[in-house]
């Protein structure tokens, strides 16, 4: 069997730990804009999707480490990262999902070259990080499909909306303009995703 550090399995992981670098640094971009515009709830939602990406690229440097006993001064490897979150933030919620889509095909790829090369602890890694890629990748769609159509705190139904800056529970068919109690916006209610899309 192939030793780690003489695999494609072993440039993968530095393409992946790249590729979650990157996405979540473009992630806290797109949590910035919509921070400064009033959508508190939003880019808290997209913060706890940050924070799992960067666990994702501490569990692959955690594997490349492995990979050696000596310190890597360098791993050359050749990938391609997009570039396309502006400062639209309902287009941005659409790339978000797109970018997630795409990392989970990639990992898709990875995940058999792991297998072909004998690296099954790391296949499953790999899968692991796809299942949540998917669910980021959905929750990005759901996000966007509410933002688009102007549902993300007006709703058909009667719903119950809370302000996690002061814990006031109130229903109705649309979130407050202002929390009755602290005076927040509305921009800090919680957003309401299907039970499968929760984090």
């Amino acid at each position: 069997m192939k030793k780690l550090k003489d695999s494609q399995t072993y440039l993968n992981l530095a393409r992946a730990f790249a590729g979650e670098c990157q996405a979540r640094t473009r992630y806290e971009f797109v949590e910035y804009g919509f921070r400064y515009n009033g959508y508190e709830a939003i880019a808290t939602l997209i913060d706890k999707i940050v924070y799992q990406e960067f666990n994702h690229a501490r569990m692959l440097y955690t594997f490349i480490q492995k990979a050696d006993d000596k310190q890597i001064d360098n791993i050359e490897i050749c990938a391609g990262f997009p570039f396309r979150e502006k400062w639209d933030l309902e287009e941005n919620l659409k790339l978000l999902a797109e970018d997630e889509n795409t990392e989970a095909n990639i990992y898709a790829d990875f995940i058999s070259t792991a297998k072909k090369e004998g690296f099954p602890e790391i296949a499953t890694l790999f899968e692991q990080i796809m299942a949540v890629e998917i669910k980021h990748r959905d929750i990005f769609k759901e996000i966007h499909k509410q933002f688009k159509a102007k549902k993300v705190y007006s709703k058909s139904a009667s719903t119950t909306w809370a302000c996690p800056a002061c814990g006031y529970v109130g229903t109705g068919k649309q979130a407050w303009d202002e929390c009755p109690l602290c005076k927040a916006k509305q921009g800090v209610c919680e957003i309401k995703l299907p039970e499968h899309l929760q984090i």
